[in-house]
C-alpha cells in the first residue's frame, strides 16, 4: 500500500505594489515622524530606508570605530491589495520573513514603537508612558518598597520594569535594552536585586516552555564611573549581585 499525503498548498507571497515616487516620500515621511516622535525608537537609533520597492526598518548599533552595525529588524512592503495596505514583516531566518500586522503606515510604526513582546525591543509601556509625560517632564516620581515593588508617587500605580530602570534608576533606554536577545526570546523581565547605594540593579529574564519547562537570563545593571552599563551573566554566576560582580571583575567587566 503507497501512502500519500497531502500537504497543505503553500501560501502565495502578496503581490508588491509598485509606488509613485510622490507615494513613497508620502510613507517614507509618516515612518521617519513616528520614529521621531517616539521616545524609544529615537534612543535607539532606529531609521527607515526605502529600498528596492521596500521599506527597511534598521538599527544602529555604535562600534568602538565611531561606525554603526546596520541590524535589519523588520520589512514594509506596500501591497496591490487591499488599496494602500503595507505589510510589516520580520525576519525569522535567512530570507524567511513572516508577517506581524498590516495597515496604513501610522499604524506599524506604533506596532513596532509599542512592541512589549521582544519583537523589535521589548519596551513598548515604557514607550507609551513617555509619550504621556507633559512637555518638559524627563522622569516621574517613583518610589521603592521592601518587596522591590515600584510605584509612581502621583497615581499610586506599579510601574514595569523598564519604567522602573527609567524612571527611578534614570538609566538611558539604550542601556534599558541592551539584553535584546532576552527581549527577542519573549522573555519577562523581574528586578531580584538591587545594592544599598542604588549602583547595581540583578534583573532575571524568563519564560516558559509549552511543556512547563523554565528558561532563564540574568542582566546586571552596573554603575560604573557615572555611566549605567548592562552585562548578561553567566548563569551559575548570576544568582545575586556579589557573585556576578566577582565574576565580572574576574573577566574585566566583559558581559557573558
Amino acid at each position: 500500500m503507497v501512502w500519500r499525503n497531502k500537504w497543505p498548498e503553500k501560501k502565495p507571497r502578496p503581490k508588491v505594489k509598485s509606488l509613485s515616487s510622490e507615494r513613497k516620500e508620502q510613507i517614507l515621511e509618516s515612518l521617519e515622524n513616528g520614529i521621531t516622535t517616539s521616545p524609544v525608537l529615537s534612543a535607539l537609533s532606529i531609521r527607515v530606508r526605502a529600498l528596492r520597492g521596500r521599506f527597511y526598518i534598521e538599527r544602529l548599533w555604535p562600534t568602538e570605530d565611531e561606525q554603526s552595525e546596520i541590524e535589519v529588524i523588520g520589512r514594509i512592503t506596500p501591497l496591490s491589495s487591499p488599496r494602500n495596505n503595507l505589510l510589516l514583516e520580520v525576519e525569522k531566518s535567512h530570507g524567511n520573513w513572516y508577517k506581524i500586522t498590516q495597515g496604513g503606515a501610522q499604524k506599524l510604526i506604533n506596532a513596532i514603537a509599542n512592541d512589549m513582546d521582544g519583537t523589535f525591543h521589548g519596551l513598548g509601556v515604557l514607550n507609551k508612558s513617555l509619550c504621556d509625560l507633559e512637555e518638559g517632564i524627563d522622569r516621574l516620581e517613583v518610589t521603592m518598597d521592601d518587596n522591590l515593588h515600584f510605584i509612581y508617587k502621583n497615581t499610586g500605580e506599579m510601574c514595569s520594569v523598564q519604567e522602573s530602570l527609567y524612571h527611578f534608576f534614570g538609566l538611558p533606554i539604550d542601556v534599558i535594552a541592551k539584553p535584546s536577545l532576552w527581549y527577542q526570546y519573549h522573555r519577562k523581565p523581574e528586578i531580584v536585586e538591587v545594592s544599598e547605594d542604588l549602583s547595581r540593579i540583578l534583573v532575571t529574564f524568563s519564560s516558559m516552555s509549552m511543556s512547563g519547562s523554565q528558561f532563564h537570563g540574568t542582566c546586571l545593571y552596573a554603575k560604573i564611573e557615572d555611566l549605567w552599563e548592562a552585562f548578561t551573566i553567566k548563569p551559575n554566576m548570576s544568582h545575586d549581585i556579589e557573585a556576578a560582580v566577582t565574576w565580572l571583575e574576574k573577566r574585566k567587566w566583559v558581559s557573558w
